[in-house]
């Protein structure tokens, strides 16, 4: 019974110090977070987007669509593609057809091509980075003066379900091969 009374203090101080270490540890690996900013791409790497590699960089910048990317100490860590439209796209061929008509439509008015952001790919390069790039292009959004929604054209996979709906995203359609998401403010 001496022995036991002995060892629960040094059991209780080491657990304290693996709990400190932890703590470090998580802060360390998370650091890179508040350096980051949110930064326009001319370009990606599409052959590390696991979502559509298939599609290339001419199609992900042009007719009003664009590249971000998470940069942090000159690295970008997470990438979003997305395409303005004035209508949610069921399919990427009608997020073709709908940012093109999006975009020759504002050509004819005010140049402020869409209503709705419709990210059609995610993807990060470090833990953290697909939540931290969602926040901030969903801040840029809500700063816009033209666009009012951030919507996905996403694949019909149990990572991209879970992935939205953990970032705070409300299922709006299960479509043949895609399925949308909507960010609002929480």
């Amino acid at each position: 019974m001496k022995k036991l009374k002995t060892l629960k203090p040094r059991f209780k101080a080491r657990v304290r110090k693996n709990k400190q270490i932890l703590k470090k540890e998580i802060k360390k690996f998370f650091i890179w977070i508040k350096g980051a900013e949110l930064v326009s791409l001319k370009e990606c790497n599409t052959s590390e987007d696991p979502v559509r590699p298939e599609l290339n960089n001419e199609f992900r910048t042009s007719y009003g669509r664009e590249i971000y990317g998470v940069k942090y100490k000159g690295e970008i860590y997470a990438v979003m593609c997305f395409a303005f439209t004035n209508q949610i796209p069921k399919s990427v061929k009608d997020l073709d057809k709908l940012s093109k008509d999006a975009f020759l439509q504002s050509a004819l008015r005010d140049q402020k091509v869409g209503k709705i952001a419709v990210a059609y790919t995610v993807w990060s390069k470090k833990k953290g980075g697909g939540k931290l790039i969602v926040k901030q292009v969903f801040k840029m959004i809500k700063k816009s003066n033209h666009l009012n929604r951030l919507v996905t054209l996403s694949p019909l996979t149990e990572m991209a379900t879970k992935f939205h709906l953990r970032n705070g995203a409300k299922l709006l359609h299960i479509n043949e091969t895609t399925q949308n998401f909507e960010y609002k403010e929480s």
